[in-house]
């Protein structure tokens, strides 16, 4: 997959999965440009002097204007992929609007306006929109006791089939993942008692995503695919 002089926006490129794509991307030759909510990276992301990254501090992917500028200073842009979001687990009883609400905007707003904005920033070539949903977004049993989030990633998957089909006659091809609890840090500490073994590794996870937003990808739109690893 030859991403060589290819410029790729990677929300979410300083976390684990996104400093797993963020790597593979620049082994073949991408421009990663990453979008920091706070003020910079955090202090163990490898690739935050490499001349290929470009990160841009403070936006908000939930506000439009912002994310719009942000897009606006990326240029010419082949792919985006958006692996920012929230995740949280509580039961409906003990949820609220603000709960739900929190889910929406880091889940389904910052993934509607990062796609939108992705669109007009794509050159006459088309391009490549890879989203990140998950496991109870196919399978909304599995999402009990996390139902705010549950709806939250149903939502980038139903945006996902519906822009795929708005947007192929332009060249433009969206997917997206659905992981199951993937093997990271945070991860282990939140289940210690887990098997690991059987969870997805960032780098599988990332192996996919990396084929859906290249150029080899040619027919393969509208697909939410499951990344479960063995769990």
């Amino acid at each position: 997959m030859d991403f060589r002089d290819r410029h790729v926006v990677v929300t979410g490129g300083t976390g684990a999965l996104g400093a797993a794509v963020t790597s593979a991307l620049l082994d073949r030759g991408a421009v990663c440009h990453i979008p920091v909510h706070g003020s910079g990276p955090p202090q163990d992301f490898a690739f935050a002097s490499n001349e290929r990254v470009r990160l841009y501090p403070s936006i908000d992917l939930s506000d439009q204007d912002q994310t719009d500028a942000f897009y606006a200073r990326v240029g010419p842009l082949w792919a985006s992929i958006h692996l920012a979001g929230g995740f949280a687990a509580r039961k409906l009883k003990n949820s609220g609007k603000a709960d739900l609400m929190k889910q929406l905007d880091t889940n389904v707003v910052s993934c509607f306006l990062c796609c939108r904005a992705a669109l007009k920033a794509f050159g006459t070539d088309g391009g490549r929109i890879v989203n990140v949903a998950a496991r109870p977004a196919l399978e909304p049993r599995s999402g009990a006791g996390m139902t705010a989030y549950t709806i939250g990633k149903a939502g980038v998957a139903a945006l996902t089939m519906a822009l795929a089909e708005e947007v192929a006659g332009d060249g433009v091809l969206v997917n997206a993942v659905a992981p199951s609890v993937m093997d990271t840090a945070a991860n282990r500490k939140a289940m210690p008692k887990a098997d690991h073994a059987l969870w997805p590794k960032v780098e599988q996870v990332a192996a996919t995503i990396l084929f859906l937003a290249s150029p080899e990808n040619t027919v393969t739109r509208g697909a939410i695919v499951p990344v479960y690893g063995r769990s």
